[in-house]
């Protein structure tokens, strides 16, 4: 089901915080962007990155989280995080997540919830800036295993605004929740429209038949 955002939040806890949050501001002024929507409370769920067709996301994408007044969160390989440039990946939001793990991406994400009273993790659910036929379905998975919301985070480069819609409870109803999303990113234009993926899961096909 759909759920009701919070207002917009700008207010700082720091003087570092502020700082972000102008800087935030400033940027996305000078690029001529707006922003809309809120943030959920409490501050725990995964947030959908789309669409994701250029670098430039990421930087629009923590624009807007200074802003907000909270970090936002991603994970990669372990790999990724390895000296010298391991800990700026960490200060930018990143967790390393191990591969050889026997316990797959969902469920080391799913425990990382249970580990934080505030985590927003944002997933490119597309998996990569090309075209593909699917979306991956970890951003799905990861909320239902750590039984938090999907909130639909955006970039429409069309319009230049960017920020949070609504929140989605995952309901086990896989293509009524794809349905929902699809209905939400339908008029969303990434930086270069011809690379984005529509939402579509495989395993919607598998449910089908």
């Amino acid at each position: 089901m759909l759920g009701t955002l919070a207002s917009l939040r700008t207010s700082a806890g720091s003087v570092g915080d502020d700082l972000k949050a102008r800087l935030g501001q400033l940027w996305l002024r000078a690029t001529g962007w707006s922003m809309s929507g809120g943030v959920p409370e409490p501050r725990r769920f995964v947030l959908i990155a789309a669409p994701h067709t250029s670098n430039w996301d990421l930087a629009y994408m923590l624009a807007m989280g200074w802003i907000y007044g909270t970090r936002i969160r991603w994970f990669g390989k372990h790999t990724l995080f390895r000296p010298p440039m391991g800990w700026v990946l960490r200060r930018v939001g990143g967790i390393p997540i191990d591969r050889r793990s026997p316990h797959g991406v969902v469920e080391q994400m799913a425990q990382r919830f249970a580990d934080e009273d505030e985590l927003i993790l944002a997933v490119p659910a597309e998996g990569t800036r090309g075209k593909r036929d699917y979306w991956k379905s970890g951003f799905y998975e990861i909320a239902k295993a750590a039984k938090v919301p999907i909130v639909l985070g955006f970039l429409d480069y069309g319009k230049k605004v960017g920020g949070l819609g609504p929140a989605l409870v995952p309901s086990g109803d896989l293509k009524a929740d794809m349905d929902l999303i699809r209905r939400f990113y339908a008029d969303k234009t990434g930086k270069h429209p011809e690379d984005f993926t529509p939402p579509r899961l495989r395993a919607e096909e598998r449910v089908h038949h």
